[in-house]
């Protein structure tokens, strides 16, 4: 069972990477710059693989847990954000994830 929860962590890793490149491929200034961007392409294949992982581990864990726990995407998304973006981290934002954290156990145990 273990293994399931850990594909689902990195599911989540993949679908904020996916997040990551389209924010990259939304720079293009006009629609076929957009078309010819590898961001765009490379985003749109991490979310669906992110899209396939989900479905395969709806076949083994309990819908009412991996909907909720595809909420740890946010805290790949603020870290990535912050490291390759450099996007501020706010008050808000800290308190954001520990609720997000703490639901995630809650909803694990």
């Amino acid at each position: 069972m273990i293994k399931y929860y850990l594909l689902l962590i990195v599911m989540t890793l993949i679908g904020a990477i996916a997040s990551f490149f389209l924010k990259k491929a939304s720079k293009s200034e006009k629609i076929l710059d957009l078309i010819k961007n590898y961001n765009l392409y490379l985003g749109g294949f991490l979310y669906l693989l992110s899209a396939i992982l989900n479905i395969y581990l709806l076949k083994y864990l309990d819908y009412s847990l991996v909907l909720p726990m595809t909420s740890i995407t946010y805290i790949w998304t603020l870290i990535i954000s912050y490291q390759f973006l450099k996007e501020k981290i706010s008050l808000k934002k800290i308190v954001g994830v520990f609720i997000i954290i703490t639901g995630v156990i809650i909803l694990a145990i």
